[in-house]
């Protein structure tokens, strides 16, 4: 799985150094080149769950240093704090030279963020998932590189399943509902946030609704989630959740299901695969012998099918940036094929290359415990289906539109009041002047 790069990074190099030695080198004309001035970058990403990731990024960036000069400032935080410092940071014209952002993101700061599409091209182009690159090209223009992505699984204890006599896997809805409402009667039901969390609530609503033929909007983006098949979901997902889930879940940040699982108070919970990486590199911070109890399985076909939501990251370079220059070059440089195959295999398989060739990589025959997730991009949708994946689709995602929808439903509302208040809210978004 090569990511094609060119070594156009080797001149780059080649000039910083010597610029390094000496400023009177004239490799450029006689003249240094813009960055030759620019010795730091500010990288701002999300706070991995994959710790390992973070530390290749910093002896990364370490080596990218040696070899050009620059100094690169790797600043992580939570992943819900970086839309308001993305925001912030726009707005004040003044911050990192480059954010990792998630989702699409790049559509919602698309002004601020430079043209990459040559960049983009250089680097894979159409050879991309298609879900990585709509999160990434807003009106035909790259607004930041595809990096990678964050698949999820049910998670499930093994042992427990067996315990309670889920001979089989649950392939749909209904046999997941059947074993669900065995492990809530044993004591250690199904495990899912409906709450305000970027990850694992959109996560699973999204492709519940659509598993049901539910959609926000039509091909024309025309508001259609008054439907017979939104209603089915609302329906399934209410007595889903009191006959299987742990109904504290309202509540539940995109951490408290991995809290509740090693607390072995829920035997399934829908998550990237970092619970069972805590448990297997980690082991002290789990029950002892979790690791080896943990499998996982695909989210359940409804009607409609199977369907799963990816959180893609693209690396963006700011039109503020007084360094686009080295920032560009910096993102060629952990695109190149070596840089980023050891920041995927460094995660086992919880983050996911960027084109169908890493499917095949020999990493995903290592632990079967974590080879569910190689299919995560065959039935990876975006949100805003049917529809493109746009700011407005954004700004329903931002406003919990779709996972209040289930929320409001375990709450107690009707099906009818609920359909009718997300017509509404929807109508705000997508026909509003």
């Amino acid at each position: 799985m090569k990511t094609p790069y060119r070594m156009s990074r080797r001149s780059f190099i080649k000039g910083m150094m010597a610029l390094a030695a000496s400023a009177e080198l004239s490799l450029f004309g006689g003249k240094p080149p813009a960055f030759a001035q620019a010795r730091s970058l500010h990288l701002l990403a999300w706070s991995h769950f994959i710790k390992e990731a973070d530390k290749l990024t910093r002896k990364q960036l370490d080596e990218f240093e040696k070899m050009t000069g620059v100094k690169v400032n790797f600043e992580t935080i939570n992943a819900n704090d970086i839309p308001a410092r993305a925001t912030a940071a726009v707005e004040g014209g003044t911050g990192p030279d480059i954010f990792q952002l998630q989702w699409n993101q790049p559509h919602l700061y698309a002004a601020a963020l430079e043209d990459h599409t040559k960049l983009a091209e250089e680097l894979g182009g159409d050879k991309v998932y298609s879900y990585q690159r709509e999160a990434a090209i807003v009106k035909g223009v790259y607004r930041g590189v595809p990096y990678y992505g964050i698949g999820n699984a049910v998670a499930y204890r093994k042992d427990i399943f067996e315990k309670v006599g889920v001979k089989k896997l649950p392939e749909t809805w209904d046999e997941y509902l059947e074993a669900g409402k065995k492990l809530k009667q044993f004591g250690m039901p199904v495990g899912q946030t409906l709450g305000h969390t970027f990850g694992d609530a959109p996560t699973f609503c999204y492709p519940l609704l659509w598993s049901f033929g539910g959609k926000e909007v039509d091909e024309n983006q025309k508001v259609a989630i008054n439907s017979k098949e939104t209603a089915n979901a609302i329906d399934f997902l209410r007595e889903f959740w009191f006959a299987a889930c742990d109904e504290s879940g309202t509540s539940w940040d995109d951490s408290s299901n991995n809290r509740a699982f090693f607390a072995e108070t829920i035997a399934a919970t829908l998550n990237g695969a970092s619970i069972y990486f805590v448990a297997r590199y980690n082991p002290e911070k789990a029950p002892p012998g979790m690791a080896d109890k943990i499998g996982h399985f695909l989210l359940p076909k409804g009607p409609a099918g199977r369907f799963h939501t990816i959180l893609p990251f693209t690396n963006c370079v700011t039109k503020y940036s007084k360094n686009k220059e080295p920032a560009m070059e910096l993102i060629r440089f952990l695109m190149e094929e070596k840089n980023y195959a050891d920041y995927i295999h460094v995660q086992k398989g919880y983050g996911l290359g960027r084109t169908p060739d890493w499917e095949n990589d020999p990493m995903w025959d290592e632990d079967p415990a974590v080879e569910p997730y190689r299919y995560n991009a065959k039935y990876a949708r975006n949100f805003g289906y049917a529809g493109p994946y746009d700011r407005k689709a954004s700004e329903v995602q931002a406003k919990y539109i779709i996972i209040d929808i289930f929320a409001k439903a375990v709450k107690g509302e009707s099906t009818k009041s609920i359909i009718a208040w997300a017509e509404k809210e929807l109508k705000n978004v997508y026909e509003r002047a």
